[in-house]
């Protein structure tokens, strides 16, 4: 089974990510910021397939994860989205020149996640 990671500091955006992407058949762990994802990302990394990470949270927020992520040769094939509610075009090419490999823009649907995962060949 694939596994995912949510980080978003909101409860309830990971419960509705989560929830998504178990309906896409993933397995699911959550982190609450960067830091705590990158703990998580060292124990189970070597399994994760996809990491769905907001831009603005405390102690760590999403695109420094993702400069860390991309940094570490272990992790260059983990597929690395961003789901936050940053707008514009400087950010997305920020997070897309970080290696964010796609950028979704907060309100989503399941479908718009869905969308994003079949161009990062995660979903059939």
């Amino acid at each position: 089974m694939a596994k995912a990671m949510v980080v978003d500091d909101s409860r309830a955006i990971r419960l509705i990510l989560g929830r998504t992407l178990e309906g896409f058949g993933y397995q699911v762990c959550q982190a609450a910021n960067g830091r705590e994802a990158l703990a998580l990302l060292h124990r189970e990394g070597d399994d994760l397939n996809l990491v769905l990470v907001d831009w603005n949270m405390p102690e760590m927020n999403g695109l420094d994860f993702v400069k860390e992520v991309r940094s570490n040769p272990r992790y260059s094939k983990l597929a690395l989205m961003m789901v936050t509610t940053e707008t514009h075009i400087d950010q997305v090419c920020a997070a897309l020149e970080a290696g964010a490999n796609e950028y979704v823009m907060k309100p989503f649907t399941p479908e718009i996640i869905a969308d994003k995962l079949r161009l990062l060949g995660c979903l059939q």
